[in-house]
């Protein structure tokens, strides 16, 4: 019996890993979505949010900020920027947006879908805003959210990769004249952590912490909409 229940593990397992393998970035998470999803309507400023668990986790724990505005969510957790690259035109390009907001890396330091150095997160970032660009979409790049440790992966001690890859990514956006969104500074604690107070993990945005990243947003997309 014993050995039964350990092979049908395995064989969930092994399901579960083919499975991946065939969709690695998870382009079908939202192929139902995007395709119920009409073109914007004359006027419209569809804004696009690309990225994680951070991403994801807004529309469900304050679904508020999404009501009954143009924005369209397309998080997915777990992701690092590599995936995020691979669907990027599904989920991005094909939906006609304005703008989109990337917020992305912090898996990739955590070494989600393997070792990964802060220029090669660097290189996915850069690819997803010139593509964006090509296709007349406006960017938005956002900082990467402050954390001391990932609570599934110890010992990484991410807080000041984190700090060298927002300093790049500001660098990017500044050189060539895409907003950045500074969400870190407003969110970390004296050991470049996530503040116990907008965090339940010290990675993932609470209530509060999504109530600190919004006006910030709003006031990023706003910029980048004007800008000429």
């Amino acid at each position: 019996m014993k050995t039964l229940k350990l092979a049908l593990v395995l064989l969930s397992v092994l399901l579960t890993s083919m499975t991946f393998a065939q969709d690695w970035a998870n382009t079908a998470r939202f192929k139902d979505e995007n395709a119920k999803l009409t073109p914007p309507a004359k006027g419209e400023n569809r804004v696009v949010f690309m990225g994680n668990s951070i991403t994801e986790g807004w529309i469900r724990t304050h679904p508020d900020f999404f009501a009954g505005k143009p924005y369209v969510n397309r998080g997915i957790s777990g992701q690092t920027t590599p995936q995020m690259l691979v669907r990027f035109r599904p989920d991005v390009i094909n939906l006609k947006p304005a703008l989109v907001v990337i917020l992305a890396g912090t898996n990739d330091i955590a070494g989600n879908t393997g070792p990964s150095t802060l220029e090669m997160i660097m290189d996915n970032l850069i690819s997803m805003a010139e593509l964006a660009k090509a296709n007349n979409i406006k960017v938005v790049l956002s900082s990467v959210l402050p954390a001391f440790d990932y609570p599934w992966k110890p010992g990484i001690e991410p807080a000041m990769k984190i700090v060298k890859l927002n300093e790049m990514i500001k660098k990017y956006a500044d050189d060539h004249g895409i907003v950045y969104i500074d969400y870190f500074s407003s969110m970390a604690d004296e050991r470049n952590g996530l503040k116990k107070e907008l965090s339940g993990d010290g990675v993932h945005p609470n209530d509060a912490g999504y109530k600190v990243m919004e006006p910030l947003v709003e006031a990023a997309i706003k910029k980048a909409l004007n800008q000429k």
